[in-house]
């Protein structure tokens, strides 16, 4: 006998609907799973003979064969076990044939039958309600996060052996799961994407112009470089981003809550998409696969787990020269490309990068105190500079420099990040407003056309722009930055048109940073 019933993985961030067929023959009792699956899909097929024996059901003692199409697409993932199995058993009919049209089964199987959660089960779940199904049968695990997804009917099971309830349609109804009230209560507070809510810009003493410059990087989502001495508070500026960054829109919160649903890093029972921007800070020992992706069938890496938020490198230099080097692309086209034999993957990178470094190895040239002195040689500071190369710093609007406090009186608290977000919602605003004209949303993403209708110049601005262009050999990357940056502080202001004082100010940021890099 022949069953066919829907399963479905994940390429990239995105779901991908798989016909799940079973044919069951005459012949040497062996199971055949064909369709180009990974090697714990081949697994299954021990752990779906032994689930079936173990709750009750007969498995056929016949020549089995599994299909998972389109055959021409790589699978992986062990969320094919609840499908296998279900299509096993409808072929053998101990399951109603037809019980499972328009019904899409996720879940992995131990070998006494219990169901136990899978990653990715957001993204198959949007794709199904979009290709028209609208009932879903999966581990009681992923059941919330399923639930995410309006217009879909969810099943949650936590063994196979309930699965024979399926023709009862009474009994069945009582596996439909229905979100709680305090779940449907709190549908907009927050799952942990690594942002930190605790902090406060409160905590920063000093460095008055250094919360400003994060103000403006965060009004126009720009990359931004803090360079200075150890113990000035680079790190502790750069952690605090998050709590001046706008929250995520509907869209955007689905965006982000399906790339953390593919990586695993949702939870248990999940009860709302997140609302806030992720903070990724991952350690210099990284691979260039870690930061964006990688695999045989690619994963996201921590430039895609930072989409819609900031991606924060603690000591840039530290960090290899590829792996530095592979945030180029990154950067400039707000995405991950990663080919494969079988497929090009796609994954979304529309990050704010955030990175500190110390000026030299031991970190106080040129930041000489009475007990501290500089000890390294200027070969020494040119080599460690040298690890990150001009395109990358090009790539990076904001260059700033993070002095050591001259006295106890500059160091007052100033600007709290709840002071720092008003500023930035305002910014963010106007940015909006602007969007139905240029399409972009956020001036640092401003490009081409958009730009210089966005950038509008005054013309002592406009003479200051060329003059900077002519005397300090900005490349031309540089000097869309700098209108961009300017666009921004302008924004930050209030003001519909660039002024000579912010363009100053944007090319101070340039300036600041001059001796970064190599």
């Amino acid at each position: 006998m022949y069953a066919q019933l829907l399963g479905a993985s994940v390429i990239g961030i995105e779901g991908v609907l798989v016909a799940v067929e079973a044919d069951i023959s005459n012949g040497l009792p062996q199971i055949s799973l064909v369709g180009l699956p990974d090697s714990a899909i081949r697994e299954s097929a021990e752990r779906v003979r032994s689930a079936i024996r173990n709750c009750g059901f007969q498995f056929p003692m016949s020549r089995i064969t599994v299909n998972l199409a389109p055959a021409d697409l790589r699978k992986e993932g062990s969320a094919f076990d609840l499908s296998i199995a279900g299509a096993i058993l409808a072929a053998s009919a101990q399951l109603p044939l037809n019980a499972f049209d328009g019904t899409l089964l996720i879940g992995e199987l131990a070998l006494s039958g219990e169901l136990r959660a899978v990653p990715g089960v957001l993204p198959m779940v949007e794709q199904a309600v979009r290709r028209g199904f609208n009932r879903v049968v999966l581990p009681s695990g992923n059941a919330a996060e399923a639930s995410l997804i309006s217009g879909v009917e969810v099943y949650a099971i936590s063994h196979l052996n309930e699965m024979a309830a399926w023709g009862d349609g009474e009994r069945w109804r009582s596996f439909l799961f229905t979100p709680s009230r305090s779940t449907m209560e709190h549908r907009g507070e927050t799952i942990t994407s690594g942002s930190e809510t605790t902090l406060d810009y409160a905590d920063v003493l000093g460095l008055h112009g250094a919360k400003r410059a994060l103000l403006v990087a965060a009004a126009g989502g720009h990359n931004v470089m803090l360079s200075g001495p150890p113990g000035t508070g680079k790190t502790m500026l750069a952690k605090r981003l998050p709590t001046i960054l706008p929250p995520l829109s509907d869209e955007e919160a689905l965006e982000v809550t399906k790339i953390y649903s593919v990586a695993g890093k949702l939870g248990h029972s999940p009860s709302s998409l997140i609302r806030t921007r992720p903070f990724r800070a991952p350690h210099h020992t990284i691979s260039a696969g870690g930061l964006i992706g990688g695999g045989t069938i690619p994963r996201p890496g921590e430039a895609t787990l930072a989409h819609r938020g900031v991606l924060f490198l603690d000591e840039l230099p530290e960090f290899t020269r590829p792996s530095l080097e592979v945030l180029r692309q990154p950067l400039e086209d707000r995405e991950v490309t990663i080919a494969r034999t079988k497929a090009v993957v796609r994954f979304p990178a529309r990050f704010m990068l955030a990175a500190s470094m110390n000026p030299c190895p031991c970190g106080y040239y040129g930041n000489e105190t009475i007990d501290r002195r500089c000890i390294c040689s200027d070969a020494a500071v040119l080599r460690y500079r040298s690890k990150i190369s001009g395109p990358l710093i090009d790539r990076i609007d904001l260059l700033l420099e993070v002095p050591r406090p001259q006295s106890f009186k500059s160091a007052k608290p100033g600007m709290t990040s709840a002071d720092m977000l008003a500023g930035v919602l305002a910014a963010v605003e106007r940015q909006q407003h602007r969007a139905h004209d240029t399409g972009v949303r956020w001036n640092g993403e401003l490009s081409g056309a958009a730009l210089h209708r966005a950038a509008r110049l005054s013309p002592e601005a406009a003479r200051l722009l060329r003059h900077a262009f002519d005397t300090l050999g900005i490349s031309f990357r540089a000097h869309d930055r700098l209108l961009r940056l300017a666009r921004t502080i302008a924004d930050v202001e209030g003001y519909p048109d660039i002024r000579e004082a912010h363009m100053s100010e944007a090319i101070q940021y340039r300036r600041s940073g001059e001796s970064i890099g190599g």
